[in-house]
């Protein structure tokens, strides 16, 4: 008898939850090297319907699947390259293609990143602000000193006198999937090999991938079943009221 209500408050669970996915891309639509989250859901606990006699229940006939309430599913991470845009400053770089640069935390845990607008900290080593310290080709933090630099299309970098001082660490995994996106943006959860010959640009940022006209509709049409949803439930809420109300005064 209440099975609306089931069908209605999950509709409107499952768009909330997609609105939320949808504010954080739009969010981080200025993020170098972000990549935007799609959100997903799936029927749960479907069962088949069947249709039978009111004397005789032998011979039910099949109407098809149903099912009481619709349910999150999985956020997924689109990884596709973002655009890359020179900035001329001297600590900026770039992955093209596959990759992502390795960043140690303060908890010694690798987080892994596309984000390459580094800076150096008190100790003259190469970090990502707020994260932790970016890992060379050996896994090994990098010190600079100086951002007096200068780099290759390997990601190698050299300082005035054109010595080699390190060169970035650029990762990759068989299945980008298995990464998760933490608190802080850094994609945990895997270790990753390093490329041999990576594509690395020096003075450039990888921007984001969020389109925002897509995210923009994406929204809208949130809001709309959103709310098509809440509009429904009160009306059904307003029928079953009455509907029980007169079952009693019988």
């Amino acid at each position: 008898m209440f099975k609306g209500f089931y069908n209605l408050t999950s509709g409107m669970l499952t768009q909330q939850r997609n609105l939320n996915v949808v504010a954080n891309n739009m969010v981080n639509v200025s993020t170098a090297g972000y990549k935007a989250d799609q959100y997903t859901s799936s029927t749960f606990d479907e069962f088949m319907m069947s249709r039978v006699g009111n004397k005789y229940k032998n011979g039910a006939e099949e109407i098809g699947p149903s099912s009481y309430i619709r349910a999150s599913s999985e956020v997924y991470t689109d990884f596709t390259q973002g655009v890359i845009e020179p900035t001329n400053i001297a600590l900026d770089f770039a992955i093209e293609g596959d990759g992502f640069f390795a960043v140690q935390t303060e908890d010694g845990e690798i987080g892994y990143t596309r984000m390459g607008s580094f800076s150096l900290d008190e100790e003259g080593y190469l970090c990502l602000p707020g994260q932790g310290r970016v890992l060379g080709s050996n896994r090994q933090p990098i010190r600079l000193v100086t951002d007096k630099i200068r780099g290759d299309e390997q990601g190698r970098i050299y300082n005035r006198q054109g010595q080699l001082v390190g060169q970035l660490g650029v990762f990759t995994f068989q299945d980008n999937g298995q990464l998760e996106r933490n608190d802080q943006g850094l994609f945990m959860g895997a270790q990753g090999a390093a490329l041999a010959n990576p594509k690395v640009h020096w003075g450039y940022l990888e921007r984001s991938n969020v389109e925002m006209v897509d995210q923009m509709t994406e929204m809208m049409t949130a809001q709309r079943a959103l709310q098509s949803a809440a509009q429904a439930a009160k009306m059904y809420d307003q029928i079953m009221t009455k509907a029980t109300t007169d079952v009693g005064r019988l």
